[in-house]
């Protein structure tokens, strides 16, 4: 598979890695993107591939649940400028979408495109308007819903970010607004700290064994590098036993599991506790039983690619009319 100059600056962008290293790692990988980042990142040369999935779309989220907090939804729409997402008007039809999803219990896009908007008008009535109104294309992208348990809502920066945490509380404190204001730090935890799996027990077999392969490649290649260095300077060396360096690895396997499991990571309110200790703690506190059982985090354009448009062009082909 073949390359570009373009196909280096992107794993550069993606990575960070030096422009020379991205190279070398798109040769070794026969021109393949995904397996140059875990190139990079077994040779130590990219701290982790973060800005793979950064936002590529306009638009905006949004997370709301009943007033009693038994039924939540989160949703995204995406428009193609972030001047039109930012109006009231697209705000709000993103918001009614959320609560049609709520209400309706769709089982999917069609489902939810014929279900009623408002007395009179389906969802895709009501998007057909929009979109003739806002002057741009708009698309209801994805949606999430839950009923079973408490919910708290949490929208970030306009709605870039919506994050939806359920919550499974006894009868006792049903209604509680500590509960809520717990559900609420919960969520803004999810937002801000982006975690993949709820526990240890949601986490991907598949990611977790690539993950581990991955600090596996990267401690042997560091113990590679400090024997270099050593003998570079006429010093001796002795490399670490097999069972230091498998404590080694399964302390990092650890840490990665503290940084994409939600209940394992450290409570950014309180970062002497886990979300699961803060959890437990507030629960004994108010005299009765929480748990978080689950979450959905929507970003504005997540996988989507931005559309990027040559200005310049733009305006010499308005001035040729």
């Amino acid at each position: 598979m073949s390359f570009t100059a373009k196909d280096v600056q992107a794993l550069r962008e993606l990575t960070g890695a030096g422009m020379m290293d991205c190279k070398k790692a798109l040769l070794s990988c026969d021109g393949d993107q995904a397996k140059a980042i875990d190139y990079l990142r077994e040779k130590g040369l990219a701290a982790a591939a973060k800005k793979s999935g950064r936002i590529a779309a306009e638009g905006a989220c949004c997370a709301v649940a009943c007033p009693q907090g038994c039924g939540g939804s989160v949703v995204e729409v995406n428009s193609e400028t972030d001047f039109a997402a930012k109006s009231e008007k697209f705000q709000a039809f993103v918001r009614q979408i959320a609560v049609v999803v709520g209400k309706e219990a769709p089982e999917d896009l069609p489902r939810l495109m014929a279900a009623e908007y408002a007395p009179g008008l389906t969802v895709e009535q009501a998007l057909r308007e929009h979109i003739y109104t806002i002057g741009e294309n708009i698309v209801i992208r994805r949606f999430s819903r839950n009923d079973k348990y408490l919910n708290a809502p949490y929208i970030h920066a306009g709605g870039k970010i919506a994050v939806l945490v359920m919550l499974d509380v006894s009868d006792s404190l049903k209604g509680s607004p500590d509960v809520a204001e717990l559900g609420r730090f919960v969520a803004m935890q999810v937002a801000a700290m982006r975690p993949l799996w709820l526990g240890d027990a949601d986490v991907c077999p598949q990611t977790l064994e690539k993950e581990r392969e991955i600090i596996t490649a990267q401690v042997e290649q560091e113990e590679k590098d400090r024997a270099e260095e050593a003998a570079a300077k006429g010093l001796p060396y002795k490399a670490k036993p097999p069972q230091v360096t498998e404590k080694i690895i399964e302390g990092r396997v650890r840490k990665y599991l503290d940084e994409v499991c939600l209940l394992r990571q450290p409570f950014v309110r309180e970062n002497s506790l886990s979300v699961a200790q803060y959890v437990a703690q507030r629960a004994k506190e108010l005299g009765g039983g929480v748990a978080v059982v689950g979450f959905e985090r929507f970003e504005t354009g997540e996988g989507l690619a931005k559309r990027e448009d040559d200005f310049a062009a733009e305006v010499a082909r308005a001035a040729q009319g």
